[in-house]
């Protein structure tokens, strides 16, 4: 942590009547509504991914309606994971300690909600043009292309935003939560230009394939990857109330994330007529970046060992491991899968989509569900509604995430295996048909747990009594006057 984690000042914040803390650094308006602007995201991308899995099942709900068709629903679910979800999540992380570890306030509050507002239309426009066709040929990148110049705006004003602080810090060094921040700001923004622009515009044929492949793993290496690692290394010293175990270590991860991960994305389209040596070069990145993850895994074990006790007591605690535990799994199946041993059999098939679910939903929406169950009652004022339903969410989306994952591994599998036998295609759609069904039954039970998790949130917001007091961040607060309401 920061010298002022480590040693917290003897400094008292203010209470306001409704039993949240009142920060002079922090608009918790912003946290909260970009929490509440990503469930109202993901709940919409999860029934879009439910419909997809369906119609799978030749189990069309929309027959002939061709805004609700099975490649639309698809990439409604891929986009909204992304940008409505995970980056709103993020959003709202960084308002909550980027002010706190450079004890500066972000460059305007107005600019804050003005952004808000506008990446919420930026969302919502993306939904609505997708599931009217109006796509790029672009993977993770379909946004309409009238869309794209306003992400890039949206980019620059979220730099400004954030880097202001930074700037201004009196720290004399800076926590390793706002090396990954500080660098995902600019990766966040290249990313973007070279995989909606240069592809569209400007480099044609294999090459475009080539750039395609650096975007989608990039997007989630430079840009979801350094906000997860960020928020794990501020959030999971703070719960545990101990440092993090290697600050050193924390920056080895940073520096081989920055090397190694922009060399990968080829890894993508192996086998194809781009040049070898660039796929044998994504493959062997690919193998070394999986090392450099180690160092986050190493690094949230030992900060957690002592601390055993903390999986049952806390929520957020829980959600942190069992997603470490889902980052060391996918890592070291990437780094088997990507040799072109593996690609002979997996490539195109269901496992690849089991991986990829095990990396955004299994790590990343698990890290942010942990610092939801952290945040919640700190910016609510309110204690959890009721911890069961949490404790029912966790169980069902984690059990229903791993099922999922072995099931799709196996599906692909017997995929693979039946092409290269050159099996007629549909028998291998029929044998994939018990796979395709589970993964819905699985999926079912998430979206139960998810809207179970949504009850719970409003329950709590709207509760009369004031049930908690948030005193674990006073170390970062500036202010020396405590009011007490008579309610607590």
């Amino acid at each position: 942590m920061t010298q002022a984690a480590s040693n917290p000042a003897p400094l008292k914040p203010t209470i306001n009547v409704q039993g949240a803390v009142t920060s002079k650094l922090v608009c918790n308006g912003l946290v909260k509504w970009h929490i509440v602007a990503s469930f109202v995201w993901i709940t919409i991308a999860l029934l879009a991914g439910m419909l997809y899995g369906t119609q799978l099942l030749q189990i069309n709900r929309f027959p002939g309606v061709e805004v609700m068709s099975p490649g639309r629903l698809r990439m409604v679910h891929t986009n909204l994971i992304a940008f409505g979800w995970l980056t709103n999540g993020f959003l709202g992380m960084l308002y909550w300690t980027v002010p706190r570890l450079t004890g500066q306030r972000v460059a305007s509050h107005k600019l804050g909600w003005l952004t808000f507002f506008a990446w919420q239309a930026i969302v919502a426009a993306t939904w609505v043009g997708l599931h009217f066709g109006e796509a790029q040929a672009i993977e993770w990148g379909e946004t309409p292309v009238w869309i794209d110049p306003l992400v890039c705006v949206g980019a620059v004003l979220v730099a400004i935003q954030f880097y202001t602080p930074i700037v201004k810090t009196k720290e004399r060094s800076m926590y390793v939560s706002l090396w990954y921040f500080s660098a995902a700001f600019v990766w966040l923004g290249l990313t973007y230009i070279m995989g909606n622009f240069f592809p569209q515009y400007v480099v044609p044929g294999a090459g475009a394939g080539a750039m395609l492949g650096l975007y989608i793993h990039d997007l989630v290496g430079l840009w979801v990857t350094p906000m997860g690692w960020g928020l794990m290394y501020f959030f999971v010293p703070v719960i545990l109330k101990k440092p993090i175990w290697s600050h050193a270590l924390s920056l080895v991860g940073f520096w081989g994330l920055a090397f190694f991960y922009p060399l990968q994305g080829v890894h993508h389209f192996l086998w194809s007529p781009i040049p070898m040596f660039a796929q044998y070069g994504a493959v062997i990145s690919t193998i070394a970046v999986e090392i450099v993850v180690a160092t986050v895994i190493v690094n949230f074990f030992m900060t957690w060992r002592g601390s055993e006790g903390s999986i049952k007591q806390s929520m957020a605690i829980r959600w942190f491991f069992v997603g470490a535990v889902f980052y060391f799994v996918t890592c070291l199946q990437c780094a088997f899968q990507v040799t072109l041993t593996f690609q002979q059999i997996i490539h195109f098939t269901d496992w690849v989509v089991g991986h990829a679910h095990l990396v955004m939903f299994g790590v990343f929406t698990f890290w942010l569900y942990g610092v939801l169950m952290h945040l919640w009652p700190k910016l609510t004022g309110r204690n959890w509604h009721n911890p069961r339903l949490n404790a029912w969410h966790f169980w069902l989306t984690s059990t229903g995430l791993l099922l999922m994952f072995l099931d799709l591994m196996s599906a692909g599998l017997v995929q693979g295996f039946m092409w290269k036998a050159l099996t007629p295609w549909d028998e291998t759609v029929t044998a994939s048909y018990p796979f395709w069904l589970f993964r819905s039954i699985l999926g079912l039970g998430i979206f139960t747990g998810h809207i179970m998790l949504v009850y719970n949130m409003i329950r709590t917001a709207f509760a009369k009594k004031v049930t908690h007091i948030d005193l674990d961040y006073r170390a970062y607060e500036p202010s020396v006057t405590e009011q007490v309401p008579a309610t607590v």
